[in-house]
């Protein structure tokens, strides 16, 4: 009988200890690329919001968020987002001085395990006259 009772409490740890390791964040992005078409020099910087979901079971932190160059400006959330809430990422790209098509790429580092986000902009910008 105390053979079972052992064995009952440790198959409750592991159970519960697996339930632990399950109960983990999970961004889901409405969309992760932004087309922003043709746009003019003129305009010095366009922005768009990449909105997303926790759909996970445990609150998601946006660790940090970088561009992959100087011309794009993302901002986002600095508190936890709670399971079935939202949050967005906002970027900023400069037009200024940079005429012709671009494509550029945002890495959100969150602590969901083993996982980065990969969001995109891209369009083409018409040099000023």
């Amino acid at each position: 009988m105390k053979k079972l009772g052992l064995l009952l409490l440790i198959g409750g740890i592991l159970t519960g200890g697996l339930a632990f390791v399950q109960s983990k964040p999970e961004a889901k992005f409405d969309k992760t690329v932004h087309d922003f078409g043709s746009i003019k020099e003129e305009l010095g910087a366009v922005t768009t919001m990449f909105e997303f979901t926790n759909v996970g079971s445990s609150p998601l932190i946006i660790q940090r968020v970088s561009a992959s160059c100087g011309c794009t400006t993302p901002s986002y959330p600095r508190e936890p987002i709670l399971p079935g809430k939202k949050g967005a990422i906002t970027v900023k790209y400069s037009t200024v001085a940079r005429p012709g098509s671009f494509n550029k790429t945002i890495a959100v580092y969150t602590n969901v395990p083993d996982t980065i986000y990969v969001l995109t902009i891209k369009g083409n910008v018409i040099p000023k006259r």
